[in-house]
């Protein structure tokens, strides 16, 4: 171990300058999850002093983020004692919830507002949000009135960000991803493409549908930016997406980046259920095809924050994606 006496030599050799010590705390809150540790990741090498929010700091997720720096906090979002502990000389709030359930519909709405109470009574200076894109215009859906779609993901997602936007904190922004790339790593991989084992990627979607893609490191670089920030992104709702591909254009990158043979098959609705995939994922892949994200990938990119192409990530995780899909082919080309 390191003496704490160690000379300014030591820290020039390092490559650490002593103006890089972190001036602000950030809490973390879903930091053992995809997106939240993304964004403890991404502060913790901007400098930040990060605490984490959770529920055990035991698990092996936590312990990761322990080693890295980040301070365990233990709470959870149904216990405001632990949320007003937990904010105690923070200057930034990071907020990701978990969607309704079906046994808790109202989990989404109840921790996103008791977190923004709290963040509010500690007069953070920065709350950054994230929600997901097209949330607040569910009511322009395509069979919205007649209950097409699933309403209380929708309205909850739309609650929290209005209340935000609504409370009178110091500085706050909402983003708002389209799907994630890492969903097609595990574990959401088994349920959201549970054929991609076989080398497939059979869902409901059409041909001609495009999926609006975001990386979470992505979400993450937005995220630092406005705690570095927050007057420049201060109420601003922001539309997130790098790439918008056919399934047949993202089978044949996940073929090219990982020489395994991946096709992509598009199913009736009740041909996508027989292949393994759940009611609610088939209906989310209509609404793909119905109405889909719409994001304005060059508005994002206008924000002058890099963003990672499919390519690109695929090429970064091509490893685990390996340990996903099927056998590997011995065409030059694989998926052309």
């Amino acid at each position: 171990m390191v003496s704490k006496r160690c000379s300014i030599e030591f820290y020039l050799a390092i490559g650490v300058a002593m103006t890089d010590t972190p001036s602000e705390s950030i809490l973390v809150t879903g930091a053992t999850g995809t997106q939240g540790g993304a964004v403890a990741r991404a502060l913790v090498r901007a400098k930040f002093s990060v605490k984490a929010l959770v529920r055990d700091p035991r698990t092996a997720q936590a312990q990761a983020l322990a080693s890295l720096g980040v301070e365990l906090v233990e709470g959870d979002f149904d216990d405001v004692q632990s949320l007003e502990a937990a904010m105690d000389k923070v200057q930034g709030v990071y907020s990701v919830q978990m969607p309704p359930h079906p046994d808790d519909q109202d989990r989404e709405v109840r921790t996103g507002l008791r977190l923004l109470e709290a963040a509010y009574r500690a007069d953070v200076r920065t709350f950054v949000h994230s929600s997901v894109a097209r949330a607040g215009d569910q009511t322009n859906f395509v069979g919205w009135d007649a209950g097409r779609w699933w309403k209380r993901y929708w309205e909850s997602k739309s609650e929290v960000n209005s209340a935000i936007a609504e409370r009178g904190l110091q500085h706050w922004v909402i983003l708002k991803p389209a799907m994630i790339m890492e969903n097609f790593l595990p574990p959401k991989v088994h349920g959201m493409y549970p054929t991609l084992a076989q080398g497939k990627i059979a869902t409901a979607i059409l041909p001609d549908t495009r999926l609006d893609m975001i990386a979470a490191n992505d979400i993450a670089s937005f995220a630092v930016a406005a705690f570095r920030d927050p007057a420049r992104f201060n109420g601003q709702c922001i539309d997130l997406a790098a790439a918008s591909l056919t399934m047949e254009e993202v089978a044949s990158t996940l073929s090219i980046g990982t020489g395994r043979q991946v096709l992509a098959q598009s199913l009736t609705e009740e041909m996508a259920r027989a292949q393994g995939n759940s009611a609610g994922l088939v209906s989310s892949q209509v609404w793909d095809n119905v109405e889909g994200y719409k994001v304005d990938i060059h508005a994002a990119k206008s924000w002058g924050i890099p963003l990672t192409s499919f390519e690109q990530w695929v090429d970064a995780h091509s490893e685990a994606l390996k340990a996903v899909i099927g056998e590997k082919v011995d065409s030059a080309e694989p998926g052309r």
